[in-house]
């Protein structure tokens, strides 16, 4: 069960009880969180990266992150625009802190609910209590930036620090445990409660359906079309090009083998097919890549190799003869193979290298790997790691920190006498090893 509860009304529903502004969800102050991450879905981590990047001083996030962690953030109020609580320090005072976050205008709005109505999936995986990536990258097309980033979230402290101090910081790295449960909460401090911004989408999807309707109707007029000379005349006259299709809602389903003509002799029909289905995902991923904002400025990744696509293929579960073969074309070997997979599914590529690559970092890389370790634990706090290259393995523990050539963090533990990847990687080593189950 969760351990994040709304004190003030049930989730989803935005009607203020008497006494309580409007707009405003009111949740209860959350159990310590030791032993544990304070965001696992991408976009809590997301959230505490705004709050990472934008904070001038570590040991202020740190010792945000020690009085979040002991339970000392009270209950928190959300509002647009607005978040607050009332945080205890060590030495037993109490200090009301906020953090700010610029609310959306009207306009952007207008824009994000045009853009919601055109996906109805976005609007089903919100009630799901999901975020998913193309909600963020469409509103981003659009101007919208939902979630925060450098310098968005500005902090109020009545301890008069002119940065994040503990207090906010503290604060900040609760929420994130609320912004997993429910990202409505990001949506109400952007400015529309869960319930005012269904309805607005209910209105919005009536009249939508109106429209429809009135141009199905007069479509018989528009039959007749235009004189094919003047049509040609005005052809000097291009018109601009048509905006690109939207991104379906899901990946195409190949032309079934199955039918009444047997196969040529050695033609692997499972395989086959299996390969066609895989196809199609690959083929809407990259369609997803390509229509993403910015797109045009990413580096080209290089191909990958035999090897690594026959992780990438086995990832998708095939029928035990199609992974046997996978598992030859891999040189991995079946346990092996299963190992790669559980590494690609938690971050693809990267985590693959990740997986089978041992590096030394040296210079700058070395340098932002022992300062991210020396901010994410105090010093009563911090674990005896032993380094080896780019892995930092928790003395008497089975749990691993392994340092990403992208600078990532990535939680591996020690299972059957093995290291096998543990979760997703994270920006603080501290979480990581949390996931890895080393941080005690």
């Amino acid at each position: 069960m969760s351990d994040i509860h709304d004190e003030t009304y049930g989730v989803g529903d935005d009607a203020p009880r008497a006494g309580m502004p409007s707009g405003e969800r009111t949740f209860a102050a959350m159990p310590p969180a030791h032993g544990r991450g304070f965001a696992q879905t991408w976009w809590g981590q997301a959230w505490l990266k705004a709050l990472e990047d934008t904070a001038l001083d570590t040991q202020q996030l740190k010792a945000g992150r020690r009085l979040a962690r002991a339970g000392a953030v009270g209950a928190v109020s959300v509002r647009p625009g607005r978040i607050t609580a009332v945080v205890q320090d060590r030495d037993g005072s109490s200090h009301r802190s906020d953090v700010l976050l610029q609310e959306m205008s009207p306009e952007e709005w207008d824009r994000f609910l045009g853009m919601a109505i055109e996906r109805a999936g976005h609007i089903a995986a919100l009630l799901d209590r999901e975020m998913p990536p193309h909600l963020v990258e469409d509103a981003v097309a659009t101007g919208i930036e939902l979630l925060p980033g450098i310098g968005d979230l500005e902090p109020e402290c009545d301890c008069d620090a002119w940065d994040h101090c503990g207090h906010t910081a503290a604060l900040c790295y609760q929420v994130a445990r609320l912004l997993d449960q429910d990202p409505f909460v990001l949506l109400l401090m952007r400015g529309r409660g869960e319930r005012e911004l269904l309805d607005e989408l209910q209105v919005r999807s009536v009249a939508r359906t109106d429209a429809a309707a009135t141009v199905e109707d007069g479509q018989d007029a528009a039959a007749e079309g235009v004189d094919a000379a003047e049509a040609y005349a005005d052809g000097a006259i291009l018109p601009p090009l048509p905006a690109l299709p939207p991104l379906p809602e899901e990946p195409g389903l190949p032309p079934t083998l199955d039918t009444e003509v047997e196969p040529v002799p050695g033609l692997d029909v499972a395989a086959v097919e299996f390969l066609a289905a895989q196809a199609a995902v690959e083929g809407y991923r990259l369609l997803a890549e390509a229509l993403a904002p910015g797109h045009d400025r990413l580096p080209v990744e290089g191909d990958l190799t035999v090897s690594e696509d026959a992780v990438r293929l086995a990832a998708a579960h095939p029928v035990r003869a199609v992974e046997a073969r996978l598992s030859e074309v891999s040189d991995r070997g079946r346990d092996g193979l299963a190992l790669a997979v559980r590494a690609w599914e938690y971050g693809g590529r990267a985590a693959l290298q990740v997986l089978e690559e041992e590096w030394t970092p040296k210079g700058e890389a070395m340098a932002r790997a022992r300062a991210a370790l020396d901010a994410a634990w105090d010093e009563d706090e911090r674990p005896q790691l032993r380094a080896a290259r780019n892995r930092w393995t928790v003395v008497g523990a089975d749990a691993q920190l392994r340092h990403g050539r992208d600078g990532r963090w990535w939680p591996y533990r020690k299972e059957r006498g093995r290291w096998a990847p543990a979760g997703a990687p994270a920006h603080d080593p501290a979480t990581a090893l949390a996931v890895a189950g080393g941080s005690e």
